[in-house]
């Protein structure tokens, strides 16, 4: 029985040092795991202290654009046709020297030919420098009356079966612009 005793002390020490060693062990952890907690707090706060700071900027530098781009573009619409009015200029200066020409105080029955002539070349002036900018008479005489590119006027009868839908006289012309229909034409049709 002494022996059994003795057993049992020893058994006693050893689970006292082990339970000791144990609770050192969990004390540690706990504390380790109390720092971790903290540290992965700070950290966690840190990271969405910096997201908010980000999406701060974020939201600015957006805002700055689009301020940035409606200025931009309230000067675009300004000065959208300027190139075009620039080009027309000369065409103007042209109509003024043509209205003098015409002027019924140095008009002579001699300077018709020359008047002609020269409103004849003022005409072409204007019609090459809108075509230089991407403006194209539309061909609409003879050609199958199309809703998407003419507007009827009105529809004449005609004797003739092939000129039936198709346009007879062109009372507006249409245009394009870089291909695309800025203007329809006003047509008289055949029925």
């Amino acid at each position: 029985m002494e022996n059994k005793n003795k057993y049992d002390k020893s058994t006693e020490e050893i689970n006292t040092k082990d339970q000791t060693s144990v609770n050192e062990v969990d004390s540690n952890f706990e504390a380790e795991n109390n720092v971790t907690e903290e540290d992965e707090k700070t950290k966690l706060t840190n990271e969405l202290e910096m997201q908010k700071d980000k999406y701060l900027r974020l939201v600015a530098e957006f805002d700055n654009f689009k301020r940035r781009n409606a200025k931009e573009r309230g000067e675009l619409i300004q000065t959208a046709g300027k190139e075009v009015i620039t080009s027309m200029l000369d065409v103007l200066d042209d109509c003024d020297r043509a209205e003098k020409q015409m002027n019924p105080d140095s008009y002579r029955d001699d300077n018709i030919e020359q008047t002609k002539d020269g409103v004849q070349l003022v005409f072409n002036k204007l019609r090459t420098t809108l075509q230089s900018k991407g403006l194209k008479a539309m061909d609409s005489i003879n050609t199958d009356f199309d809703v998407h590119k003419h507007e009827a006027i009105a529809e004449v009868p005609v004797e003739d079966d092939i000129k039936k839908g198709k346009v007879i006289d062109e009372i507006v012309k249409g245009y394009y612009l870089n291909d695309k229909l800025i203007r329809f034409a006003k047509v008289i049709v055949g029925k």
